[in-house]
């Protein structure tokens, strides 16, 4: 009997592609559930009545939400092309970084597209050392994990699609050859992955929806975030 795997997320979600990234680094086939945030259906509801947003990866019937952990469901249902190291360190340390990407280095960099005046620049101070010691993560490495991608890459490949959207939009730079060479050469190598290139969303419509966003709530600040995350209240 096969399988039955689905993945609710949206076209736009750094984080619905993290899942997208791990099933495909897999060779899992599964069904793709784009949905509409302002309209979720009764099916995301239904999975995920706790925050109620995306991704929700559903296993023959079991919901499953929060990306990190879809990934690490994924990486232990399905053991060809392994996502995490067998040596206990190593895990910990890929699951360190990534939760580094999504608690510090996102909230920073998000800070400096949205924030203004001193505020800005106490965050961008945040986001370079933050940017410094992913960078020092990279020395003598072709990706985080090694040579080849594994759970800090596909936690931060965010930065690798979305940080030359808000750079474009907002005129300002932040992730640059000269300032970051290992980094931006990660950004270059990830990105030209073709499982990774083929699921990028297309970079005008990226660009027409942040423009948009911008407009809509900047400032407040926090509409920003909010949206960033793919969460909003029911």
């Amino acid at each position: 009997m096969a399988e039955e795997v689905k993945l609710f997320k949206t076209w736009s979600s750094r984080f619905g592609l993290r899942a997208v990234w791990a099933l495909k680094l897999k060779g899992i086939e599964y069904e793709a559930i784009d949905e509409d945030l302002a309209n979720k259906s009764p099916q995301l509801l239904q999975y995920n009545p706790v925050h109620k947003k995306v991704p929700v990866l559903v296993h023959n019937g079991k919901p499953i939400a929060e990306s990190l952990v879809i990934v690490e469901y994924i990486d232990e249902t399905w053991k060809q092309n392994p996502i995490l190291p067998q040596d206990p360190y190593e895990r910990a340390t890929a699951r360190f970084w990534a939760k580094f990407g999504d608690e510090k280095v996102l909230p920073s960099i998000w800070g400096v597209f949205t924030q203004e005046g001193k505020a800005q620049e106490e965050l961008l101070g945040q986001a370079m050392e933050n940017l410094k010691l992913l960078e020092e993560q990279l020395e003598g490495k072709v990706f985080f994990g090694g040579e080849k991608i594994g759970l800090a890459d596909i936690a931060l490949g965010w930065l690798a699609n979305l940080i030359c959207v808000l750079e474009e939009v907002s005129g300002l730079e932040l992730i640059t050859q000269e300032k970051f060479p290992l980094l931006f050469g990660w950004m270059q190598n990830f990105a030209a992955i073709p499982m990774i290139k083929e699921s990028f969303p297309p970079h005008d419509k990226m660009i027409t929806k942040y423009i948009a966003l911008g407009e809509k709530y900047c400032p407040p600040v926090k509409g920003c975030i909010e949206e960033l995350c793919e969460y909003q209240t029911p």
